[in-house]
């Protein structure tokens, strides 16, 4: 088969490990183009071509051996939209998605659909013998990721998940270092993100056009109890629980992925505690805009998330080890690393008497105390990749595994394991109180 655009895994690791320190921004990865015989060429049908889903069509068919065989949305201007972006006027278009599953032509399906439909489209698609995308999180509900897994299990179909850091270049260079033992004993984790902007918080402008002529408004609306068209609801799904998994499930969901990917972990937390509020976007939502999450992973391992759309933090991952500090931020890491030893005599002998005192510090020297001309220079390290956007080799994997069957690098366990942190920090939102995951009965428990 063909090889990756840009840098493997390999390469850069090795362009790492020789300029340990030195930045390599400015360095973009080539965009190659590989030739594959018509044999190999995977022809996907496209469900969901809202804000991601017509990123995801776009960069798909851009890929080597890809083609966009179908497209299906109950909004008819994305009929439209399908046809502009793989600029075939003929292009197939549908609101049914279960003609695209029905069609033999096509070997796969990309879905970015609202969190709701997640689990009915992933069933569907892998009992109609086809491998499918499924963006993040991969469930809305514990109950629907334990059907989804069940199904992939069942079928033996491809699902791949998109939160697309678990292709990152430097959470894999983080995930190689902490391996080697690099950090040492971890004693917690933490990460963050935040917007401060309308966009950033979901306040997304409908289509002006939106009207029960163009869109099927009850079929989106899904298992959800039935009400009259919300344009807003439409484009701002997000915002409520009964569509989507609120800001859990749009960035938690990230942070999680990435941490599990780097720890070389695939489970879920077996404890969790959150607390927030809408704080700022006072629309009627009824998700939180602040997001504070405190997790138990294996039992003992505390991590601590925080999200926020009121304020822009970059997004950020901390690592704490007996051996040092490991920071991982957009495509740069740095290892900051520290002894773990006194580097003065204890303070505490300040309560001595003076003569021992003086005894006690003469002897801390004497053990201490460095050679001259040998006294220790830590420095810290730090990595640079190349400016680059890690959701083009997520979807690559997933393309090939389809050619090849091959494991993909986030399947359906995975993207349960990961979304069910996402459930249980909001199931302790909206409890007030800790909540665990119980793995026998395949629920969250606790609380009030």
């Amino acid at each position: 088969m063909k090889k990756k655009s840009g840098l493997s895994r390999r390469e850069f690791l090795e362009v790492g490990a020789a300029a340990a320190g030195v930045s390599l921004v400015g360095k973009g990865l080539p965009n190659v183009r590989v030739k594959v015989p018509p044999s190999d060429t995977v022809r996907f049908g496209m469900v969901g071509i809202g804000m991601e889903g017509s990123g995801l069509l776009d960069m798909s068919i851009h890929l080597p051996g890809v083609e966009c065989a179908a497209a299906c949305d109950l909004y008819d201007g994305r009929h439209t939209l399908s046809r502009e972006i793989t600029n075939k006027p003929d292009l197939p278009v549908t609101r049914r998605y279960q003609q695209l599953l029905e069609n033999k032509n096509i070997d796969c399906i990309v879905s970015a659909v609202p969190d709701h439909w997640h689990m009915q489209l992933v069933v569907d698609a892998v009992n109609a013998g086809k491998d499918i995308y499924c963006e993040k999180p991969m469930s809305h509900s514990p109950a629907d990721g334990v059907a989804m897994v069940e199904a992939q299990k069942k079928t033996g179909r491809i699902v791949q998940i998109g939160s697309q850091r678990v292709s990152s270049l430097v959470c894999a260079k983080a995930k190689e270092l902490i391996a080697q033992g690099m950090v040492g004993d971890m004693m917690m984790v933490e990460g963050w993100l935040g917007r401060n902007d309308p966009t950033g918080a979901w306040e997304y402008p409908p289509p002006p056009d939106l009207s029960p002529q163009n869109f099927d408004w009850d079929t989106w609306q899904g298992r959800v109890p039935k009400r009259a068209l919300d344009p807003n609801i439409f484009a701002r799904w997000r915002c409520w629980k009964e569509y989507g998994t609120g800001v859990a499930g749009d960035l938690l969901v990230h942070l999680i992925s990435g941490m599990l990917f780097m720890l070389g972990r695939n489970e879920p937390p077996t404890q969790a505690m959150a607390m927030g509020g809408i704080r700022r976007w006072k629309d009627g939502r009824n998700m939180p805009d602040v997001h504070l999450s405190q997790f138990y992973y294996g039992g003992d391992l505390p991590v601590s998330m925080r999200l926020n759309l009121g304020t822009e933090m970059q997004e950020t991952y901390r690592f704490h080890g007996a051996k040092g500090l490991l920071e991982v931020t957009g495509n740069s890491l740095s290892f900051s690393p520290q002894t773990g030893k006194d580097m003065y005599p204890s303070y505490y002998t300040g309560s001595y008497p003076r003569a021992m005192r003086e005894a006690y510090e003469a002897q801390w020297h004497k053990d201490n105390d460095p050679q001259l001309g040998h006294e220790p220079m830590p420095e810290s390290i730090s990595f640079r990749a190349p400016d680059y956007d890690d959701q083009r080799p997520h979807l690559q994997t997933f393309f090939d595994s389809v050619r090849t069957r091959k494991p993909v690098v986030e399947d359906a366990v995975f993207g349960h394991n990961a979304a069910l942190a996402c459930h249980m920090a909001n199931e302790s939102y909206f409890r007030k109180a800790a909540v665990t995951w119980d793995e026998a009965s395949h629920t969250i428990k606790g609380g009030a």
